[in-house]
């Protein structure tokens, strides 16, 4: 009869007639008292399984939780299913010594059902002595990848977790995750010495998920015309750094978007506020570092996007999860470039051996990902050690929607299992690769395997293609990562056989991500240059280049007019917008421009894209205003460099975007130094009878005698003196 007052229990409590999947089983469990390992992805209804049975427990449950402002949420969600507030309260740092006393008076009265504290609160004497001596229900253990090394948001705390349950009672464990590998499960079930414990393992599969990575170009406008496709929808986008999240959410804000920050630098309160106000639908968007998300209960975030690809794709599962949590639409962008990895790579610097290791494989696993063009769905869960059949995708991945060319992978196949074997199985991805297109490395000289027959077997490939082969081949499962070794490849029972009885394999062309970022955007309408317009502003800036007695490139540079080809401004501040214009430079040109586009596109009947145009926020930094400052104070522009840790070339590039916007900028004092009057009075006059800008151009006609550095100074000078 258990089965019925669970379920009448959970009619009582939270409304619903039914359980999803296994909640009912793993209830039952913990409340036969056995340890359980629940691993359900986001969105499954996890605290449901310990919440319930807390609820009609004899004693108080205690809940570990890693953050504040999620223990916050769930006692919040769980004082509403019930009349008295005590029910459930939160035992952590933020609370001042009363508060404290009122949640212990409450927990001795047996009133309170849950106390949700912080491992770090746990490991106080005082709470340990003071849980010792009331009744206890059982433990429960959110987000316990935490305790894994191997899992994405490790935290050292919760590996001594059983040491500190065993002080204060012998009560069944429940433990929770929305992600573990098989490598974290077992790592869990090992530290909290429940081997013994029952595993739930629900499919990771989230159906209503639709995933897609796009190259990293232009990100924050591409951000800004997917949110306002999305008007009044709720999402996410997530950043690595908090600098990057307060730049993101005022770029948003000033594009007309409902956004707000949030980030663990943020003071406690306005964290909370801007949680409660996203919650609450008061703002659309939240921008945020990881520090965001970890179990709150909104179901209908729409989208969620990463601005940065993430450390681990146990982090991207868990945070894509947030979306599409009640079953409805749930879009999951990346932005990915492999230059982001390598600087999360120089991160792991210095960091013990073992956690470099452990960090650089979690990272080959987000390439990967990102790279690959087989189903992501399929990918995802086979990391999770499930299989999957991508047809049942349905087209739910931008791989499957749109899936990229095949070719016959019989042969290469082939020859990376026969050097996986050739080389006993001692090797990781990186050293197989360099192997087979007959890259001569440290490592190969080191282990002479430039001596074997079948080094270079594969050489007339790249190491970018025969990493594609390596990551299809351990998809199918023909090899094995061997995780305990960082991620050495093995062969499996099915690449044996393959290897003795080659059949056919299809791989799909990847994308190359080390080279330029390919142009495909969301939301591609409108990005493409407008030929014909770009034909008549051209004609027009050099009509008005005649007229004023001054070359063509001083008015707008080409970028700027091709800009203008794609955005279509026809107000000055619209102008402002276009890239290299600045207030100074679209007063003193901009009315003809503005005039023939604005013509151009009534007598066309021409949709503009103006939805898309994308506002860009002052520069609050003071880096520029400095800059200017610093000239002023003629200082030399090493020096400058050296303060703000930058170097001249960067101070050069800087003073042109200054000068190319509008700004007059005097660096004669500079110039001086380098230049004698002769010289500068050659280049200038070279600057005022080009048709060109171009360095290249001025350095072959001047055959050498000036260095590119002078010429760009001297075209500085030009330019501020003659546009400005």
């Amino acid at each position: 009869m258990i089965g019925l007052d669970l379920r009448d229990s959970l009619k009582q409590y939270f409304g619903f007639d039914h359980f999803k999947g296994d909640q009912e089983e793993i209830i039952q469990n913990l409340l036969e008292g056995n340890n359980t390992f629940v691993i359900m992805p986001t969105g499954g209804g996890k605290s449901m399984c310990y919440q319930l049975p807390a609820l009609i427990s004899n004693g108080t449950a205690v809940i570990v939780s890693p953050l504040i402002a999620l223990m916050k949420n769930q006692v919040d969600a769980i004082r509403h299913v019930s009349n008295d507030e005590s029910i459930a309260h939160f035992l952590n740092s933020s609370l001042s010594k009363s508060e404290a006393t009122i949640v212990k008076n409450d927990i001795v009265d047996g009133r309170t059902k849950l106390v949700y504290v912080a491992p770090e609160s746990l490991t106080k004497k005082e709470n340990i002595d003071f849980l010792t001596s009331v009744d206890i229900s059982f433990f429960a253990i959110d987000e316990a990848h935490c305790i894994s090394e191997w899992g994405h948001d490790f935290r050292p705390e919760y590996r001594r977790l059983r040491e500190i349950f065993e002080k204060i009672s012998d009560v069944p464990i429940i433990a929770l995750t929305a992600t573990a590998t098989p490598k974290v499960q077992i790592d869990i079930q090992k530290n909290l010495n429940m081997l013994d414990a029952t595993v739930f393992k629900s499919s990771f599969n989230r159906k209503n998920l639709f995933y897609q990575i796009f190259p990293k170009r232009e990100v924050e406008k591409q951000i800004i015309k997917y949110i306002k496709s999305k008007e009044g929808k709720s999402g996410i986008v997530y950043c690595l750094s908090r600098k990057k999240v307060e730049e993101l959410s005022e770029l948003l804000q000033v594009n007309g978007i409902n956004a707000l920050p949030y980030h663990a630098g943020l003071d406690a309160v306005t964290r909370a506020n801007h949680q409660d106000m996203f919650l609450m639908e008061e703002v659309d968007v939240i921008v945020a570092t990881i520090a965001f998300g970890m179990g709150i209960d909104k179901p209908d975030v729409r989208f969620v996007i990463h601005h940065d690809i993430p450390k681990s794709l146990e982090s991207y599962y868990q945070e894509t999860g947030r979306a599409g949590r009640d079953g409805g639409e749930g879009e999951c962008i990346a932005f990915y470039q492999y230059k982001d990895l390598e600087k999360l790579e120089k991160f792991l610097q210095g960091k013990p051996i073992a956690e470099q290791e452990i960090g650089r494989q979690l990272l080959n696993e987000v390439a990967s990902y990102a790279e690959a063009s087989v189903c992501r769905r399929k990918m995802i869960l086979h990391y999770f050690g499930e299989e999957f059949d991508q047809k049942k995708c349905n087209d739910h991945c931008d791989n499957c929607k749109d899936p990229k060319e095949t070719l016959e992978g019989k042969e290469y196949v082939t020859q990376l299992l026969q050097v996986v074997n050739e080389l006993k199985e001692t090797q990781k991805s990186k050293h197989i690769c360099h192997f087979l297109s007959g890259t001569i490395t440290a490592d190969i000289k080191a282990y002479k395997h430039d001596a074997f027959s079948l080094f270079g077997i594969g050489k007339e490939l790249d190491i970018h293609f025969w990493n594609a082969v390596v990551r299809q081949t351990a998809v199918a499962g023909l090899l094995i990562k061997d995780i305990e070794s960082y991620g050495v490849l093995k062969l499996s029972k099915t690449g044996r056989s393959f290897m003795e009885n080659p059949k056919s394999f299809l791989l799909y062309k990847e994308r190359d991500y080390l080279g330029e970022a390919d142009a495909t955007i969301i939301s591609n309408k409108g990005s493409v240059l407008d030929e014909e317009l770009f034909g008549y502003l051209m004609d027009l800036r050099k009509r008005i280049s005649k007229e004023r007695k001054i070359p063509p490139f001083v008015i707008f540079q080409e970028p700027s007019l091709k800009d203008m080809c794609v955005q279509y401004p026809i107000s000055m501040e619209e102008l402002t917008n276009i890239q290299g214009v600045g207030h100074g430079k679209a007063t003193r040109y901009g009315a003809p421009f503005l005039s023939l586009i604005s013509k151009y596109v009534e007598d066309n009947n021409i949709d503009r894209p103006q939805d898309l145009v994308v506002k860009s926020v002052v520069n609050k930094s003071g880096m520029k205003v400095q800059l200017i400052q610093n000239i002023d104070r003629k200082l030399p522009l090493e020096d400058i460099g050296k303060a703000q840790g930058k170097s001249l070339e960067y101070v050069i590039e800087e003073i042109e975007a200054i000068v190319a916007s509008g700004t007059r900028v005097n660096i004669d004092y500079y110039i001086d130094d380098m230049l004698d009057s002769d010289a500068q009075e050659e280049v200038y006059e070279y600057f005022s009878e080009a048709t060109t800008d171009d360095l290249k151009t001025a350095f072959d006609e001047f055959d050498g005698d000036y260095t590119e550095e002078e010429l760009k100074l001297m075209r500085i000078k030009f330019m501020s003196e003659m546009a400005n």
